[in-house]
């Protein structure tokens, strides 16, 4: 049996107001999976919890096979690269800006980028179409093109693993379906195994092969986006009612909302 990229097994962290208990899960190699649930369910501190910036409660993490507690920063870092809802930096140019995914791999009293540096940087920005801006200002991009350039940032660590936190949250859906698809294309295209957060039920459907449902600090659902995208189990743990149906073009669950007018009129 393959040894699966990302375990995470009887695992445990959080905040004294807040904790993620009994948090088991694997992923295997090349596997584009999404993390739903409710606000406060728990989705970001998992993620603070894999990259290390919470410690670790109880349980353990392990990358490839390696337990995580091993690793240094630097380490983390060249296997685990993470996408936020929105850049930092905005006053630096894009291709610095890309360029400083590079940093995990710079050497002791290394100043500048090398040839290799620069050809990783200059591949990744053109795999995400934003290489035509490289000498504009992250601030001066839109919001789609922004998060454009942090998945080039984030390719340039060559990570084994893609963190994504809510990247689609602040765009309009022409700019969700470009970014979606192109994670989406990287995924295939290298292989590369994503993780993500999204609160879009329907998008978390249509584009992930597995999903994960946490609720109150606890995974509810996992597996199959068949198996997870259900009506009992959306109720469930959202509270509201739901109408599932296929999409007619996917044949992928979608959810359709029920209004409070309807509601009242059964």
């Amino acid at each position: 049996m393959t040894e699966p990229l990302l375990k995470i097994e009887n695992f445990s962290c959080g905040y004294s107001s807040f904790k993620l208990e009994g948090i088991n899960f694997s992923l295997p190699k090349g596997i584009f999976a999404g993390i739903i649930g409710p606000n406060g369910s728990g989705k970001t501190t998992l993620f603070r919890g894999i990259m290390g910036i919470l410690p670790i409660l109880k349980g353990n993490i392990s990358l490839k096979g390696k337990n995580m507690s091993s690793f240094s920063l630097k380490q983390r870092a060249q296997h685990i690269a993470i996408v936020s809802q929105s850049t930092d930096n905005d006053d630096i140019p894009v291709e610095d800006y890309v360029m400083m995914g590079r940093y995990p791999y710079f050497q002791r009293f290394q100043f500048f980028e090398t040839k290799n540096d620069k050809e990783l940087t200059y591949r990744y920005m053109k795999k995400t179409d934003i290489f035509q801006h490289r000498h504009r200002l992250i601030s001066e991009l839109s919001g789609g093109e922004q998060q454009r350039a942090a998945i080039a940032r984030a390719l340039t660590q060559q990570p084994d693993l893609l963190l994504l936190d809510e990247p689609t949250s602040h765009l309009d859906i022409a700019h969700q379906v470009s970014i979606l698809d192109l994670i989406r294309q990287l995924n295939k295209d290298f292989n590369l195994t994503v993780l993500m957060i999204i609160h879009d039920l329907n998008a978390a459907s249509e584009y992930c092969d597995r999903l994960i449902l946490l609720n109150e600090g606890k995974i509810h659902s996992k597996g199959p986006t068949e198996d997870v995208v259900t009506y009992q189990k959306i109720e469930e743990v959202y509270k509201t009612r739901v109408v599932i149906q296929k999409n007619p073009c996917s044949g992928k669950p979608a959810v359709f909302l029920v209004s409070g007018n309807l509601k009242k009129n059964k």
